[in-house]
């Protein structure tokens, strides 16, 4: 069987023929025009036809189209509700690409959740049937699977867990709030506390070295392998934000495994190691429940079209 499974981003839309064991045989990518809706609606019927007849598949071949979109998505519906990145508001996705593709078996859900779905099925998380993912990025998005199904709550509108809130009156979240997960765990957030220890630590080679090549995302964590204890500090703490994220949806949940997708998760062990001992340590009956595992996301770039595809199978 083969399924076509789109990924929305902000930058590019990328397309990809997917088989039932979540093999990638084809992949397309086009840049996204973020500023003009029905442009992108025409961009992604475009894509999906272009990929079928450069790989000779007629539509009629493929089960159905699945698709990852940023933002407010009514899964049912198949209504983008909001996405600030792409100017969809109340965009009637599904029905718009039916009518131009021709293809009747079309779903589309958020992007965190698709990421999620590709990396319990087919990446990190095979073999599990509950399990959290945390993508750490500009902000922080959740899926969550339970017993198999992706859990999205009234109207497709639940599984934000960036949005819960750890500290009360804290800094300022991107949607506006104060105190939520995403104003400290985000890659974003973990930025703003290394400007924050630079300032007051100008003489430590984390300040020398951001000096030289400016402040990315790797910059913390290569200061703090290189015995920088300014850069230590900042990474400690941050984890255990993230811990206590993590933490959060282990005692609401209690999944098989927590998959830790984004670039951040680039740093394996690194990070991986102290956020298992975290939660290992501080999620309720751990002496008496089964380990949870922390893990690292496999798919990478693919997970949102392997996941995007699994909304079809």
């Amino acid at each position: 069987m083969k399924y076509i499974g789109i990924d929305i981003g902000g930058m590019s839309i990328k397309a990809g023929i997917v088989l039932d064991n979540g093999e990638i045989i084809a992949k397309k990518t086009v840049v996204t025009d973020a500023k003009n809706e029905q442009k992108t609606v025409s961009d992604i019927a475009c894509l999906i036809k272009s990929i079928l007849e450069e790989n000779n598949i007629s539509k009629d071949d493929i089960v159905g189209v699945g698709i990852g979109s940023p933002g407010s998505v009514y899964d049912e519906k198949g209504i983008i509700r909001y996405s600030c990145n792409l100017n969809f508001k109340n965009t009637p996705l599904v029905k718009l690409l039916k009518d131009a593709t021709g293809i009747d078996n079309i779903k589309v859900s958020n992007d965190a959740n698709c990421a999620a779905l590709g990396e319990t099925l087919f990446g990190a998380g095979k073999g599990a049937k509950n399990s959290v993912m945390l993508t750490l990025g500009t902000g922080v998005g959740t899926g969550i699977i339970v017993d198999g199904k992706l859990l999205t709550g009234n109207h497709s509108a639940g599984a934000e867990g960036g949005h819960i809130t750890i500290n009360l009156g804290g800094p300022v979240c991107g949607c506006g709030k104060k105190g939520h997960l995403e104003a400290y765990a985000s890659a974003t957030a973990l930025m703003e506390q290394v400007k924050v220890a630079i300032a007051k630590h100008p003489d430590s080679l984390l300040s020398k070295r951001a000096a030289e090549e400016g402040v990315h995302g790797k910059l913390v964590f290569d200061c703090k392998d290189a015995g920088d204890k300014v850069a230590e500090a900042v990474v400690k703490r941050y984890l255990k934000y993230v811990g206590i994220g993590l933490v959060n949806y282990a005692n609401i949940f209690y999944p098989e495994v927590l998959i830790i997708g984004g670039g951040i998760s680039n740093q394996g062990d690194n990070i991986i190691k102290p956020l298992q001992r975290y939660v290992s340590r501080n999620v309720y009956g751990a002496e008496y429940n089964p380990k949870i595992k922390v893990v690292a996301a496999t798919l990478k770039n693919d997970a949102g079209i392997v996941g995007a595809a699994c909304l079809v199978m």
